[in-house]
């Protein structure tokens, strides 16, 4: 997030504008290869398949709103770099569909902001009127995809605990029963 992107405000109204055609979308690839073009990019074949080959229905709606909100003048006017928007159309919206259904990064405000937040970071840029520090922060704190990464770190972390407080108490019961044998 080095650069000053657009407003987010303009971001989230656009995806609250967004059409119920995105939302069910039926040709992702046209979809995401219209808008790339739009950008100045060509995406390669592979990249397409790719972003659009996968069989969730949620995943491809959260692609087709991506799109739709890569669409914007702003975005058009200053093209993110090929990599960043592969990156953005293939991983990112995998990451976002884990984590809620396509209509809610529509409908609900929180969501349209983390996706709009999502979008900016992921192609290297901020909101214009946060710093960068302020925008990772924002991020950081509505992010269902950081939620739900410190929800699995927290289970691995307990997983590893347990794991120990087992073993500990395996060894205390051999040098008790060694202790006991000796006797």
């Amino acid at each position: 997030m080095t650069a000053p992107g657009p407003q987010l405000t303009v971001l989230t109204r656009r995806l609250a504008d967004t059409p119920a055609e995105f939302l069910a979308p039926s040709h992702v690839a046209a979809i995401v290869n219209d808008v790339a073009a739009a950008l100045g990019a060509r995406l390669p074949s592979e990249a397409l398949q790719r972003i659009a080959a996968e069989r969730d229905a949620n995943r491809l709606a959260v692609t087709a709103i991506l799109a739709w909100l890569l669409a914007d003048d702003w975005f058009v006017a200053t093209p993110p770099p090929q990599a960043a928007l592969i990156d953005l159309m293939a991983d990112a919206a995998t990451e976002l569909a884990a984590t809620a259904k396509a209509a809610k990064f529509v409908a609900d405000p929180e969501r349209r902001e983390e996706l709009a937040r999502v979008t900016l970071a992921r192609l290297g840029w901020h909101p214009a009127d946060e710093t960068p520090d302020q925008a990772i922060d924002r991020l950081a704190a509505i992010s269902g995809m950081e939620r739900r990464r410190l929800l699995e770190a927290s289970r691995a972390s307990e997983r590893r605990a347990r794991e120990i407080r087992e073993a500990l108490a395996r060894k205390a019961a051999e040098e008790a029963a060694d202790k006991w044998s000796r006797e």
